[in-house]
């Protein structure tokens, strides 16, 4: 196997740096480091141009993945547009700050705060390019598999470090020194749900990985394989989404589980079906191995699963006296009838806290106007501030590239695990908004294009039938 070239590297190390960064600062919420990200994973588009420009790359086919720009490049080019048609205007009267709408060239797109879309677009687009350059300049499987390996222990450690404070009762990010206004923050993340989002990728991860080691044969047995050790990192970084108090999240993750159980367990009986004891004595061992693991979650997020379980209760017995679900459908009620005032483009890129005011209908109890920053379903916030066309073109960033993908590319269960994992955060955005932390959606990407190229790779790296006898002869394991 060919050493990786100096590109490759880089595309490795800037998206696996960006990672470990974005993550530990607070998951990219604080606002004085946003430009910071912008700027460090913008720096990745200079490894684009490099691609372009290298003649082995262009021989080996690896520019294949710049047909997959025209959505990208598209949803530029519309937020663009939008910034020279600023739909809102700024009125000073004395010491107040008035923004009047007046709605600008209706048939075009615009924004309310061009401004604020310009750097909004800035940060999509450093989200967006280094994990896009993994699939346009790495060529190996394996290092594709170091990067992902990097990912889990860095969420190892980031479960660790939020246990810990947890248990300590820390009443806000590293031990107290950052206060939060969000009691249920995690880890270095200032919002539980964008944990538990953040975690349910790095499950499905871990799950992928595990299963790939565990196909291999080259350890002494499985308690000594990289295939143990990836079950016991996703035990760590399972437990902490219940831990954290995100009830959404977790029920993600039993499913996420659950399927991968089901899988296993298929596999297993195919493999073994002539032989009952050889399946039911593993099932039995495994199904163990889940009530005890489910008991350690019990143990140590006991305190917090009961809290929470009291508030659903609550929450519930709420619903049913007043006949409705609570105050989340009016604001979903409230930005649709947002986004249909603009169908089409929307009212433009970050525009939703600033112009959601003029619809939103609740107030509280004192009767004070509710203020919203998200739409809490980041496909309705998508549909408000982009509108059709916008929306769709951002759905085709990811369908476009799925549509390279064939059955056959799946033979590694590693890539269907990853979508898999980004597949429930798609869901899991129609009721919440994972996409609002930038840690989880730079983790999309990553996860998203990852699963793709790996799966790509498996064509180009997949041994001639002679080295496959030459390699079963010799006894060797997969190269790859």
């Amino acid at each position: 196997m060919r050493p990786l070239r100096t590109t490759e590297w880089l595309a490795l190390l800037h998206a696996g740096l960006f990672l470990v960064a974005i993550t530990w600062a607070f998951g990219g919420a604080a606002e004085w480091l946003r430009p910071h990200f912008a700027w460090f994973g913008g720096i990745g588009i200079f490894l684009t141009f490099a691609a372009m420009r290298d003649r082995d790359v262009r021989k080996e086919g690896g520019l294949r993945p710049l047909t997959w720009l025209w959505p990208f490049a598209a949803f530029n080019a519309l937020v663009l547009i939008s910034c020279l048609n600023s739909s809102f205007r700024i009125v000073k009267s004395e010491n107040e700050t008035l923004f009047l709408n007046t709605g600008g060239f209706a048939w075009l797109p615009s924004t309310a705060r061009p401004s604020l879309s310009l750097q909004a677009l800035w940060i999509f687009d450093a989200l967006w390019i280094p994990a896009f350059n993994l699939a346009l300049l790495v060529r190996q499987r394996r290092a594709l598999r170091g990067l992902l390996i990097v990912a889990v222990v860095n969420a190892v450690a980031l479960s660790i470090f939020g246990t810990v404070q947890k248990l300590t009762h820390a009443k806000g990010i590293y031990f107290g020194e950052v206060p939060t206004p969000q009691a249920y923050f995690f880890a270095s993340f200032v919002y539980h749900n964008h944990w538990g989002a953040f975690s349910l990728l790095m499950m499905a991860a871990c799950l992928g990985l595990a299963w790939h080691f565990g196909r291999r044969h080259d350890a002494r047995n499985f308690f000594h394989s990289a295939a143990f050790g990836g079950l016991v990192a996703l035990l760590l970084i399972t437990a902490t989404v219940p831990l954290s108090g995100s009830r959404s999240s977790t029920i993600l993750g039993i499913l996420l589980l659950g399927g991968a159980f089901l899988h296993w367990a298929a596999r297993l009986y195919l493999s073994r079906r002539h032989r009952p004891a050889g399946f039911l004595l593993p099932i039995g061992g495994a199904v163990l191995a889940l009530v005890l693991a489910a008991g350690s979650v019990w143990y140590v997020a006991r305190e917090t699963i009961e809290k929470r379980a009291s508030l659903t209760r609550d929450q519930v017995a709420n619903m049913l006296a007043k006949g409705g679900v609570g105050s989340r459908s009016e604001l979903y009620r409230d930005t649709w009838r947002m986004a249909q005032d603009k169908r089409w483009f929307g009212w433009g890129m970050a525009s939703y806290p600033h112009v959601f005011s003029l619809y939103n209908r609740q107030s509280s109890i004192d009767r004070l106007p509710v203020f919203y920053r998200d739409a809490h379903s980041d496909w309705l916030q998508s549909f408000a501030e982009h509108g059709f066309v916008g929306t769709v073109l951002l759905a085709l960033c990811g369908l476009v590239p799925l549509t390279r993908l064939r059955r056959r590319h799946f033979a590694s269960p590693l890539p269907a695990y990853l979508l898999a994992g980004c597949g429930l955060l798609l869901l899991y955005a129609w009721v919440e908004f994972p996409f609002g932390n930038l840690a989880v959606v730079f983790s999309w990407w990553l996860c998203f294009f990852t699963a793709l190229h790996y799966a790509r790779l498996q064509d180009r790296e997949a041994p001639s039938p002679t080295k496959v006898i030459a390699s079963t002869a010799a006894g060797s394991p997969d190269p790859a």
